[in-house]
């Protein structure tokens, strides 16, 4: 029996989760659904409700601004305050959101931060410094991925990326093609933020399963690519399991009806190429492979750089022209915009180039290799642990750990997520997913200093929290 995976819609506000389905693509804009075993739960965003809310306070929030102002050290005592509920990612503890490369790295784009704190990006006439910077970092990484030729642009982070590339493939489809009724191909695995440039720009997307590695089924999507087709996506890797898309084979369905491909790697960009050079190779994902046209790598992941900081790259200027936006029509000249936003601050662009200047291939290689060996650390204690298995069979950085069955002794279950409750009050902060019910770990060098404690934990609560229920709690979410 051939398993997959599949996630369906249906009209009343809830979601199926399938184990085993046809292996046809589902159009989102249908609702269909097969006739198979599913797990139904409640898509109420009040019942889902985030259980990182119980680090909120109780303080009372202002109606209006202070009349005459505040003192400065009163204002930064509040922050402060603020602040201490927050997790402690610097402490190691937190496995996402922050990805700490080290006091020195911190140290170096702090400086860089406060040296163009006020600068602003929208016109790089005016600030030829940040212009410099976006060339040379989109250059650094388009040498990375091998893209000679390459050309792209800075953004706030992965979602601003991937909506870049949506709308780029769109144009690209309308413009070459003459599609008015675009179509956006990926599988469920594939970043929301996919759905969310879907959503703004008027296109219609066509989910197709994963199988039972986690990976696209590639059958079910050579079924769902056709002349409708604007964009087919693959990652490297995917956020929610961790494994690599077979990207040559994704990238081919695409080209073979003109469709721009994105690979997106804001996850594994400045991990993968650091990677093979360790020694840890994985399949072609990159320009390396004909017909992918885009690939998307976020700087402030596993580049180390702060807040917000990624990379969208095209295989060329030509295709890179469909994301830009030209406007002369109102009366204060032409308005040119490369990307989402108009103002884009320089502290982000200055802090990611000087932390790439700082670490230069050594310390990316140095960070990487931490970070891997952190990682199978991690796996193989939670296999170790009877009940809990990573989800497929990921290399690199990013895990999912869930259940398995432990026979018929209910007092030897574990529920995943009373697990990850235990271990949220021990001060670990790991993602809760689904489906199917899972917690997921993003791995990073920071992680390596605390590994033997969370383990001796993730152990111990293991055991505290067999046959312990923790009901249908609310999933956390991932922001850019």
């Amino acid at each position: 029996m051939i398993v997959r995976h599949q996630l369906t819609y249906t009209t009343t506000g809830t979601h199926r989760y399938e184990e085993e389905v046809s292996p046809h693509a589902v159009d989102n804009t249908t609702n269909r659904s097969a006739n198979t075993r599913s797990v139904q739960r409640s898509a109420d965003p009040v019942s889902n409700r985030a259980v990182g809310s119980r680090f909120m306070t109780n303080r009372r929030t202002p109606t209006s601004l202070p009349i005459g102002g505040r003192p400065a050290y009163e204002v930064m005592a509040d922050l402060t305050d603020r602040r201490s509920h927050d997790v402690k990612w610097a402490d190691g503890r937190t496995f996402g959101l922050v990805f700490d490369g080290g006091e020195d790295v911190r140290e170096v784009a702090e400086e860089a931060a406060r040296l163009f704190f006020h600068e602003n990006a929208l016109n790089t006439l005016a600030f030829p410094s940040l212009g410099s910077i976006q060339s040379e970092i989109c250059s650094w990484t388009a040498d990375l991925l091998h893209g000679s030729g390459a050309a792209g642009f800075l953004t706030s982070g992965g979602t601003e990326s991937i909506l870049c590339a949506v709308l780029a493939a769109r144009d690209r489809a309308k413009v070459e093609r003459g599609l008015t009724d675009p179509v956006m191909v990926l599988p469920i695995s594939a970043h929301a933020a996919f759905h969310k440039g879907a959503h703004m720009f008027g296109l219609r997307t066509r989910t197709v399963p994963v199988t039972a590695d986690w990976t696209t089924d590639l059958d079910a999507m050579n079924d769902a690519v056709g002349p409708d087709t604007a964009l087919v996506v693959a990652s490297a890797p995917q956020y929610p399991q961790g494994t690599v898309d077979p990207v040559r084979e994704v990238a081919t369905l695409a080209a073979n009806v003109g469709a721009s491909c994105h690979v997106d790697a804001c996850m594994g960009g400045f991990v993968l190429p650091f990677a093979e050079m360790n020694g840890c190779t994985t399949q072609p994902w990159d320009f390396q492979v004909e017909g992918v046209t885009s690939i998307s790598a976020d700087l402030h992941k596993l580049g180390y750089a702060p807040k917000g900081a990624s990379v969208i790259l095209h295989r060329s200027r030509e295709l890179r022209k469909y994301q830009t936006f030209d406007f002369d029509g109102w009366l204060a000249g032409r308005y040119i915009t490369p990307n989402m936003q108009g103002t884009r601050s320089g502290l982000p662009m200055a802090a990611a180039w000087a932390v790439m200047q700082y670490l230069g291939i050594d310390g990316y290689r140095r960070l990487v290799n931490t970070t891997l060996e952190t990682a199978d650390s991690i796996r193989a204690g939670i296999r170790a642990i009877e009940g809990l298995r990573v989800l497929g069979d990921p290399v690199h950085h990013l895990l999912a750990m869930s259940t398995e069955p432990t026979g018929e002794d209910e007092t030897r279950r574990i529920d995943i997520f009373a697990l990850g409750e235990a271990l949220a009050n021990l001060g670990w902060h790991l993602d809760r997913q689904g489906p199917p019910p899972s917690l997921h770990m993003t791995v990073s060098a920071g992680n390596a200093k605390v590994v033997d404690e969370f383990l001796t934990d993730l152990s111990a609560v293991a055991e505290q929290v067999r046959g312990v229920t923790a009901g249908e709690a609310g999933q956390y979410a991932t922001l850019e």
